[in-house]
């Protein structure tokens, strides 16, 4: 997030697109609820009427995969009724220019034609950002989960250069991280493109400091992702894998898929607190420990870097992530000699400009928000306020691209994935709590009143979903708070899971997989 949870209280504009933070984000959701009753206004655009958009000024039901056009429409209404930041523009941006000659293309009528909405609704929406004094962009997996992930995060940036919505307290674009410590997993280096804090292994600088501090001479090359992984493992390109506190098995897309690419491998390592689904295929299981069993930091949404504590002693039979890797290194030949959590991070911390000023002491109570560059900064609460990491900000236009598959007479649906209110991420620890799989225990696919008419399905009823990829059976859920030709499932169950049926496609930058979008079609079972 370029700017801070407790700034959303005070916003007076929040646009919030491909996230429900209410059910994958309750805290921040409260946060954004209270800032609502304070006079804050609110668009939402998603394909489902979730407990946000209840709320809502605005609510933009916009097909999936459109999320281009409608930014690039708010854009041109923006530019047309001259509600931009002109001076923030001049002194801070380049290539407006080339951005225009995308924008004055999209009016409303041609995006609402694409994202089959109201145009009027594009231009409230317009209006309600552009001339808002602090107005935040809040998105998640909805927006990043497509093949034009990274293109759909430009066009909100662009929106935020057009307004000077960067820079300043309670506005900004800001990314609600999908899992816990995803944010500190990247920035600690877990990235093929990267070492600790997005220092880029392509640069000759960078490798020789990592290398004069390891001892090691650092590859120039960038690694593979974890999506080109496994189709790598395949092909006869990769022969072994070390899977750390991942389910593939049940998170990737296209199951069959991972199944095949797990099981063409000459040897796994799977380092969890449980047999998951992947660690079955495992040639060896590594027990690891949970939060409560080890200390260390996690890094969440805002960049706030926190201490975690060791609580209760680890499961015997186990051992803390970092004494294991400490363990594996030793025994292939690298000796690592450490000895904390603690000494671990000031390591870190001496190689990483924006986690420099950090350490253990400092942190003791509600951590530190990098950049931090020394040990007398306080913390940066919202980013950009003078200049951006590149000297000035740079628009980036794109075109509404093709969906990453066809929708036919076979496969007339969109299916969308994400996530419920009770379970988290693919249910490894949640979905072994009783009181919780008695709110939300199995899966359901969701499908509206009139798509459920047309085709005979009652709600509860068992239905078979295919895809190009696979077929599953789960339960129907009828809702009046989503589109006809749209269809939802989360994506936490083993059985009726509803990555058998998601696409490979990714973003071809990124190589986030395009969960978000995926053609099937529902029967009735014995129908």
């Amino acid at each position: 997030m370029t700017n801070s949870i407790k700034e959303i209280e005070f916003t007076d504009c929040m646009f919030i697109i491909g996230s429900n933070p209410t059910e994958a984000h309750p805290v921040l959701g409260t946060i954004m609820k209270r800032a609502r009753r304070r006079g804050a206004k609110l668009i939402v655009a998603d394909p489902r009427r979730i407990e946000m958009a209840e709320m809502a000024d605005i609510h933009m039901a916009l097909k999936p995969g459109t999320n281009i056009a409608l930014a690039n429409a708010i854009a041109h209404v923006i530019y047309e009724e001259k509600l931009y930041d002109k001076d923030f523009i001049e002194n801070r941006t380049e290539d407006f220019d080339d951005y225009l000659d995308i924008i004055k293309e999209y009016t409303p009528e041609r995006a609402a034609e694409i994202c089959e909405i109201d145009p009027e609704d594009i231009r409230a929406a317009a209006r309600l950002y552009a001339t808002a004094d602090k107005a935040g962009i809040y998105y998640c997996l909805g927006i990043t989960e497509h093949n034009t992930g990274t293109q759909n995060v430009m066009a909100l940036s662009n929106l935020a250069l057009m307004t000077g919505n960067l820079g300043k307290e309670s506005a900004g674009v800001n990314p609600i991280r999908g899992q816990n410590n995803v944010q500190g997993a990247c920035d600690m280096g877990a990235l093929p493109s990267d070492l600790p804090g997005y220092q880029k292994v392509i640069k000759p600088e960078v490798r020789e400091k990592f290398s004069q501090a390891w001892g090691v001479e650092i590859p120039a090359e960038v690694g593979l992702t974890a999506t080109e992984m496994l189709p790598a493992a395949i092909e006869g390109q990769l022969k072994a894998l070390y899977i750390f506190g991942e389910d593939q098995a049940l998170a990737d897309p296209d199951l069959g898929h991972v199944r095949k690419s797990l099981t063409s491998l000459d040897f796994l390592v799977v380092q969890d607190l449980f047999m998951t689904p992947t660690a079955e295929f495992a040639d060896v299981v590594l027990p690891a420990t949970s939060y409560a069993e080890k200390d260390g930091t996690f890094t969440n949404t805002e960049r706030r870097v926190q201490r975690v504590r060791k609580a209760i002693q680890p499961v015997k039979g186990t051992r803390v992530d970092w004494d294991i890797i400490t363990d594996v290194s030793r025994r292939m030949g690298y000796p690592m000699r450490y000895r904390s959590s603690e000494q671990i991070f000031d390591e870190m911390a001496s190689l990483t400009p924006s986690y420099k000023g950090m350490s253990y002491p400092r942190m003791e109570d509600l951590g530190l928000q990098w950049p931090c560059p020394d040990a007398e900064h306080p913390g940066t609460r919202y980013m950009h306020k003078d200049a951006f990491a590149r000297g000035i900000g740079l628009f980036m236009p794109s075109d509404h691209p093709e969906p990453p598959e066809e929708v036919n007479e076979e496969y007339p649906l969109i299916l969308s994935t994400g996530r419920n209110l009770y379970q988290y991420n693919v249910a490894t620890m949640t979905g072994r709590t009783d009181g919780i799989n008695q709110k939300e225990g199995r899966s359901y696919i969701e499908l509206s009143v009139e798509l459920a008419a047309q085709l005979g399905i009652e709600n509860e009823e068992m239905v078979e979903v295919t895809s190009r990829r696979g077929r599953i059976k789960t339960q129907a859920r009828v809702t009046d708070a989503i589109r006809d030709n749209l269809c939802f499932m989360p994506f936490h169950y083993i059985d009726g899971a509803a990555n058998e049926l998601t696409t490979t496609a990714s973003c071809p930058i990124t190589k986030t997989p395009a969960y978000k979008f995926a053609a099937i079609r529902i029967d009735k079972i014995g129908g």
